[in-house]
Protein backbone atom coordinates (compact mmCIF):
# COMPACT_ATOMS: atom_id res chain seq x y z
CA UNK A 1 0.00 0.00 0.00
CA UNK A 2 1.17 3.35 -1.19
CA UNK A 3 2.41 5.44 1.67
CA UNK A 4 1.16 9.27 1.98
CA UNK A 5 3.97 11.29 3.34
CA UNK A 6 3.30 15.16 3.68
CA UNK A 7 6.08 17.72 3.57
CA UNK A 8 5.69 20.42 6.04
CA UNK A 9 7.54 23.58 4.58
CA UNK A 10 7.49 26.75 2.65
CA UNK A 11 5.51 26.46 -0.78
CA UNK A 12 8.07 27.52 -3.73
CA UNK A 13 11.08 27.35 -1.93
CA UNK A 14 13.82 24.92 -3.28
CA UNK A 15 14.51 22.49 -0.53
CA UNK A 16 10.45 22.19 0.38
CA UNK A 17 9.41 21.08 -3.01
CA UNK A 18 12.68 18.97 -3.73
CA UNK A 19 11.98 16.98 -0.58
CA UNK A 20 8.13 16.12 -1.42
CA UNK A 21 9.48 15.49 -5.28
CA UNK A 22 11.22 13.37 -3.56
CA UNK A 23 8.45 11.38 -2.13
CA UNK A 24 6.49 11.94 -5.15
CA UNK A 25 9.13 9.82 -6.80
CA UNK A 26 9.16 6.98 -4.32
CA UNK A 27 5.17 7.18 -3.44
CA UNK A 28 2.97 9.01 -5.98
CA UNK A 29 1.97 10.97 -3.26
CA UNK A 30 2.77 14.57 -3.25
CA UNK A 31 1.63 17.15 -0.71
CA UNK A 32 3.02 20.49 0.77
CA UNK A 33 1.54 21.54 3.85
CA UNK A 34 2.00 25.54 4.84
CA UNK A 35 1.00 25.33 8.69
CA UNK A 36 0.33 28.80 8.56
CA UNK A 37 -2.99 27.52 6.48
CA UNK A 38 -3.87 24.51 9.18
CA UNK A 39 -6.83 24.41 11.10
CA UNK A 40 -6.60 22.40 14.73
CA UNK A 41 -10.22 21.16 15.41
CA UNK A 42 -9.50 19.79 19.40
CA UNK A 43 -13.17 18.09 19.70
CA UNK A 44 -12.93 16.29 15.93
CA UNK A 45 -9.62 15.57 16.58
CA UNK A 46 -8.91 16.78 13.32
CA UNK A 47 -5.54 18.93 11.87
CA UNK A 48 -6.39 20.18 8.55
CA UNK A 49 -4.96 22.09 5.55
CA UNK A 50 -6.47 22.44 1.81
CA UNK A 51 -8.60 20.08 3.21
CA UNK A 52 -6.45 17.23 3.70
CA UNK A 53 -6.71 15.96 7.54
CA UNK A 54 -3.14 15.47 8.65
CA UNK A 55 -3.71 12.99 11.21
CA UNK A 56 -4.95 10.32 8.21
CA UNK A 57 -1.65 10.43 6.83
CA UNK A 58 1.30 8.15 7.23
CA UNK A 59 3.90 10.80 8.09
CA UNK A 60 4.64 14.16 8.47
CA UNK A 61 8.47 15.44 7.14
CA UNK A 62 8.76 18.69 8.78
CA UNK A 63 11.14 21.03 6.52
CA UNK A 64 10.16 24.62 7.83
CA UNK A 65 7.37 25.25 10.27
CA UNK A 66 7.66 29.22 9.23
CA UNK A 67 9.52 30.48 7.16
CA UNK A 68 10.95 33.09 10.48
CA UNK A 69 11.09 31.74 13.97
CA UNK A 70 8.83 32.91 17.12
CA UNK A 71 6.79 32.10 19.77
CA UNK A 72 4.08 31.77 17.03
CA UNK A 73 5.93 28.99 14.99
CA UNK A 74 6.52 27.08 18.25
CA UNK A 75 2.15 27.06 18.42
CA UNK A 76 2.82 25.26 15.04
CA UNK A 77 4.61 22.93 16.55
CA UNK A 78 2.17 22.01 19.16
CA UNK A 79 -0.36 21.73 16.80
CA UNK A 80 1.53 18.86 15.01
CA UNK A 81 1.36 16.61 18.57
CA UNK A 82 -2.57 15.71 17.88
CA UNK A 83 -1.13 14.21 14.96
CA UNK A 84 1.33 12.22 16.52
CA UNK A 85 -1.30 11.20 19.41
CA UNK A 86 -2.96 10.02 16.57
CA UNK A 87 -0.33 7.78 15.41
CA UNK A 88 0.97 9.66 12.26
CA UNK A 89 5.26 9.76 12.75
CA UNK A 90 6.87 13.09 12.32
CA UNK A 91 10.16 13.18 11.33
CA UNK A 92 11.44 14.93 12.99
CA UNK A 93 9.32 14.62 16.43
CA UNK A 94 7.24 17.94 17.39
CA UNK A 95 8.23 18.02 21.10
CA UNK A 96 12.22 17.29 19.96
CA UNK A 97 11.37 20.70 18.24
CA UNK A 98 10.03 22.51 20.16
CA UNK A 99 12.84 22.18 22.56
CA UNK A 100 15.45 23.60 19.66
CA UNK A 101 13.42 26.65 18.20
CA UNK A 102 14.26 28.50 21.01
CA UNK A 103 17.99 29.86 20.93
CA UNK A 104 18.44 29.93 24.39
CA UNK A 105 16.90 26.39 25.33
CA UNK A 106 19.21 24.55 22.33
CA UNK A 107 21.95 26.47 24.13
CA UNK A 108 20.90 25.21 27.56
CA UNK A 109 20.85 21.73 26.13
CA UNK A 110 24.55 22.15 24.50
CA UNK A 111 25.66 23.71 27.78
CA UNK A 112 24.46 20.44 28.79
CA UNK A 113 25.87 18.22 27.35
CA UNK A 114 29.32 19.63 27.55
CA UNK A 115 29.82 21.11 24.05
CA UNK A 116 32.25 23.65 24.02
CA UNK A 117 30.60 26.94 22.64
CA UNK A 118 31.60 30.70 22.75
CA UNK A 119 31.11 32.39 26.12
CA UNK A 120 27.61 33.45 26.22
CA UNK A 121 25.89 36.23 29.14
CA UNK A 122 21.87 36.10 28.72
CA UNK A 123 20.12 38.50 30.79
CA UNK A 124 17.31 41.22 30.76
CA UNK A 125 19.75 43.64 32.63
CA UNK A 126 21.07 46.32 30.43
CA UNK A 127 24.22 46.77 32.59
CA UNK A 128 25.10 43.14 32.93
CA UNK A 129 24.33 43.13 29.00
CA UNK A 130 27.20 46.20 28.90
CA UNK A 131 29.81 44.60 31.47
CA UNK A 132 29.02 41.10 29.36
CA UNK A 133 30.36 43.71 26.10
CA UNK A 134 32.84 44.87 28.12
CA UNK A 135 34.23 41.42 28.54
CA UNK A 136 34.44 40.45 25.41
CA UNK A 137 35.33 43.22 23.61
CA UNK A 138 33.48 42.22 20.67
CA UNK A 139 30.19 40.71 21.18
CA UNK A 140 27.00 39.35 18.88
CA UNK A 141 23.70 40.00 20.34
CA UNK A 142 21.20 37.45 18.96
CA UNK A 143 17.81 37.22 19.23
CA UNK A 144 16.16 33.49 20.70
CA UNK A 145 14.51 33.19 17.41
CA UNK A 146 16.06 33.79 14.44
CA UNK A 147 17.99 32.06 11.29
CA UNK A 148 20.56 32.95 9.16
CA UNK A 149 21.87 35.69 11.14
CA UNK A 150 18.34 37.80 10.63
CA UNK A 151 18.50 40.73 13.67
CA UNK A 152 21.48 40.00 14.93
CA UNK A 153 23.82 43.56 16.36
CA UNK A 154 27.66 42.89 16.47
CA UNK A 155 28.71 45.44 19.02
CA UNK A 156 32.27 46.57 20.25
CA UNK A 157 32.88 47.78 23.46
CA UNK A 158 34.44 51.23 22.42
CA UNK A 159 31.91 52.37 20.42
CA UNK A 160 30.74 55.76 21.68
CA UNK A 161 26.89 54.53 21.76
CA UNK A 162 27.24 51.00 22.49
CA UNK A 163 24.99 51.66 25.30
CA UNK A 164 21.80 53.06 22.80
CA UNK A 165 22.67 50.23 20.68
CA UNK A 166 21.96 47.75 23.66
CA UNK A 167 19.15 49.56 24.68
CA UNK A 168 17.72 49.65 20.98
CA UNK A 169 18.59 45.66 20.82
CA UNK A 170 16.58 45.35 24.55
CA UNK A 171 13.75 46.97 22.87
CA UNK A 172 12.99 44.52 20.15
CA UNK A 173 14.68 41.49 22.09
CA UNK A 174 13.59 42.20 26.58
CA UNK A 175 15.72 38.79 26.81
CA UNK A 176 19.52 39.03 25.72
CA UNK A 177 21.67 36.96 24.28
CA UNK A 178 25.41 38.26 24.05
CA UNK A 179 28.09 35.90 22.58
CA UNK A 180 31.63 37.08 22.33
CA UNK A 181 32.20 37.33 18.81
CA UNK A 182 34.55 34.23 17.71
CA UNK A 183 37.50 34.52 14.85
CA UNK A 184 35.63 32.52 12.06
CA UNK A 185 38.51 33.65 10.07
CA UNK A 186 36.30 33.15 6.96
CA UNK A 187 34.20 30.41 7.53
CA UNK A 188 32.41 28.27 9.52
CA UNK A 189 31.05 24.38 9.23
CA UNK A 190 27.47 22.84 8.70
CA UNK A 191 27.94 18.86 9.98
CA UNK A 192 24.93 16.96 8.74
CA UNK A 193 23.57 13.96 10.18
CA UNK A 194 20.63 11.31 9.35
CA UNK A 195 19.31 9.59 11.91
CA UNK A 196 22.27 10.53 14.38
CA UNK A 197 23.98 8.79 11.55
CA UNK A 198 26.68 11.23 9.95
CA UNK A 199 26.65 12.43 6.06
CA UNK A 200 28.99 14.95 5.12
CA UNK A 201 30.14 18.37 6.14
CA UNK A 202 30.42 21.51 4.09
CA UNK A 203 31.67 24.78 4.75
CA UNK A 204 30.39 28.19 4.86
CA UNK A 205 33.03 30.70 3.25
CA UNK A 206 32.91 34.73 3.21
CA UNK A 207 33.25 36.45 -0.06
CA UNK A 208 32.50 40.02 1.24
CA UNK A 209 34.30 40.63 4.11
CA UNK A 210 30.85 40.06 6.47
CA UNK A 211 31.52 39.23 9.80
CA UNK A 212 28.90 36.13 9.67
CA UNK A 213 29.32 33.28 6.95
CA UNK A 214 25.79 32.66 6.17
CA UNK A 215 24.50 32.48 2.81
CA UNK A 216 22.12 35.12 3.48
CA UNK A 217 25.20 37.63 3.75
CA UNK A 218 27.42 36.74 0.42
CA UNK A 219 28.85 33.30 2.32
CA UNK A 220 29.44 30.50 -0.73
CA UNK A 221 29.12 26.60 -0.14
CA UNK A 222 32.22 24.64 -0.22
CA UNK A 223 33.66 20.93 0.20
CA UNK A 224 35.55 20.18 3.89
CA UNK A 225 36.62 17.09 5.16
CA UNK A 226 36.67 17.06 9.40
CA UNK A 227 38.78 15.22 11.36
CA UNK A 228 37.31 12.09 12.88
CA UNK A 229 37.35 14.23 16.04
CA UNK A 230 35.25 16.79 14.78
CA UNK A 231 33.17 14.49 13.38
CA UNK A 232 32.62 12.88 17.28
CA UNK A 233 32.25 16.55 18.83
CA UNK A 234 28.97 17.12 16.07
CA UNK A 235 27.78 13.77 17.04
CA UNK A 236 27.60 14.17 20.49
CA UNK A 237 26.34 17.85 20.19
CA UNK A 238 22.88 16.41 17.83
CA UNK A 239 22.47 13.58 20.32
CA UNK A 240 20.28 15.25 23.21
CA UNK A 241 17.95 16.16 20.29
CA UNK A 242 16.97 13.40 18.80
CA UNK A 243 16.32 14.98 15.42
CA UNK A 244 15.45 13.14 12.16
CA UNK A 245 17.54 15.40 10.04
CA UNK A 246 19.69 18.00 11.48
CA UNK A 247 22.92 20.03 10.58
CA UNK A 248 25.56 21.23 13.44
CA UNK A 249 26.92 24.79 12.79
CA UNK A 250 31.14 24.57 14.06
CA UNK A 251 33.51 27.14 13.88
CA UNK A 252 37.17 26.44 13.92
CA UNK A 253 39.17 28.99 16.11
CA UNK A 254 42.20 29.54 17.60
CA UNK A 255 41.48 28.11 20.78
CA UNK A 256 39.52 25.03 19.43
CA UNK A 257 36.28 23.84 18.05
CA UNK A 258 32.80 25.06 19.40
CA UNK A 259 29.60 24.62 18.21
CA UNK A 260 27.06 27.20 17.90
CA UNK A 261 23.56 25.64 17.62
CA UNK A 262 22.06 22.67 15.83
CA UNK A 263 19.62 23.29 13.32
CA UNK A 264 16.54 20.82 13.06
CA UNK A 265 15.54 22.21 9.54
CA UNK A 266 18.95 23.18 7.54
CA UNK A 267 21.27 21.30 5.39
CA UNK A 268 19.81 20.34 2.64
CA UNK A 269 21.28 23.37 0.05
CA UNK A 270 24.55 22.91 1.70
CA UNK A 271 24.52 19.46 1.39
CA UNK A 272 23.96 19.60 -2.03
CA UNK A 273 25.97 22.72 -3.14
CA UNK A 274 28.85 22.18 -0.99
CA UNK A 275 29.13 18.02 -0.90
CA UNK A 276 27.13 17.08 -3.84
CA UNK A 277 24.61 14.81 -1.77
CA UNK A 278 20.99 14.80 -2.22
CA UNK A 279 19.73 15.03 1.65
CA UNK A 280 16.23 15.23 0.57
CA UNK A 281 16.71 11.59 -1.23
CA UNK A 282 18.19 10.38 1.97
CA UNK A 283 15.40 11.70 3.87
CA UNK A 284 12.65 10.49 1.97
CA UNK A 285 14.38 6.65 1.64
CA UNK A 286 14.81 6.95 5.70
CA UNK A 287 11.33 7.89 6.45
CA UNK A 288 9.76 5.74 3.58
CA UNK A 289 11.70 2.57 5.72
CA UNK A 290 10.68 4.11 9.50
CA UNK A 291 6.81 4.23 8.84
CA UNK A 292 6.86 0.72 6.55
CA UNK A 293 7.73 -1.10 9.91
Amino acid sequence: MTKRIGVIGTPGKWSTETLADAFAARTGHRQVIDMGAAVLDLDAGRLTCDGVDLCQLDGLVLKKVAETYSPDALDRLEMLRLAEAAGVRVFSPAENVIRLMDRLACTVTLRNAGIPMPKTIVTEDEGAARDALEQFGSAVFKPLFSTKARGMVLLEAEAPDAGAQIAAFKAANPMMYVQQKADLSGEDLGMVFLNGDYVCTYARVSQTGAWNTTIHSGGKYAPFEPSPELIELGRRAQAPFGLTFTTVDIALTPEGPIVFEVSAFGGYSGAQKGCGIDAAALVADHVLAEVSK
